[in-house]
């Protein structure tokens, strides 16, 4: 109801009720965030393939993956939780500091650099395991991405470390998107000159490949849509 302002002037109880009501817009307007508060917070916890290693700072996973969900109606950030060279012990010792962004959904890419370097595959099982069992502790949605082992590596490094993401997927009950750089891999055209790290348009493919598997996640978890 409009209170004419010369009955303001007059009417105390009116002006006082006029006064509280324009506190609490004030209170409300200064809320840190509000206008975010729908905003779902990916965090994607990986390597230099999350990173965005050798690649201007728009070209990488993390911008690439945020344009494309937004692109589909999706109110997201996502956050780089990636540092190149890192293996899956790195992954695990950083969590914590990670997780104090908050997360309402996590991509976990990690063990391309255990493989490199030729890592005893059963620690960077135990390693994905805990951080696994972390996000399950803390019920936040999660996303693993599978990895697979080098040809030069010989096939019993293979038959110990390929198998590592789908059975830690099955294990805690998270999603699994299969291989990281599907598609990707061993394509010249979409990878730098190290042949390992994707160049802008691997990236672009990874993200056309990924986005799904994310968005059946953000769907499946309840986490809000807008659009």
């Amino acid at each position: 109801m409009r209170i004419p302002l010369a009955q303001l002037r007059t009417d105390g109880a009116a002006r006082r009720l006029f006064n509280a009501g324009l506190l609490a817009l004030c209170a409300i307007a200064a809320l840190p965030g509000l206008a975010q508060a729908g905003t779902i917070r990916i965090l994607a916890l990986g390597d230099s393939l999350t990173a965005g290693f050798g690649l201007d700072e728009t070209d990488g996973f993390v911008p690439r993956l945020e344009a494309a969900l937004r692109a589909q109606g999706y109110d997201v950030t996502v956050l780089n939780g990636g540092v190149s060279g890192d293996t899956s012990a790195g992954g695990l010792d950083r969590l914590d500091w990670a997780l104090a962004d908050k997360p309402d959904l996590v991509l976990v890419e990690l063990g391309a650099n255990d493989m490199l370097r030729g890592l005893d595959p059963a620690t960077t099982r135990a390693n994905l395991d805990k951080i696994l069992a972390r996000l399950g502790q803390e019920k936040i949605p999660t996303l693993l991405a599978g990895m697979r082992a080098a040809p030069n590596l010989g096939p019993a490094y293979a038959a110990a470390f390929d198998p590592i993401f789908p059975d830690l997927a099955k294990a805690h009950g998270v999603a699994l998107y299969p291989f990281f750089l599907d598609g990707v891999a061993t394509v010249m055209a979409l990878n730098q000159a190290d042949g390992m790290h994707p160049n802008a348009a691997g990236v672009k493919a990874i993200v056309e490949h990924i986005a799904p598997a994310v968005i059946e996640l953000i769907r499946s978890s309840g986490l809000a849509k807008t659009g």
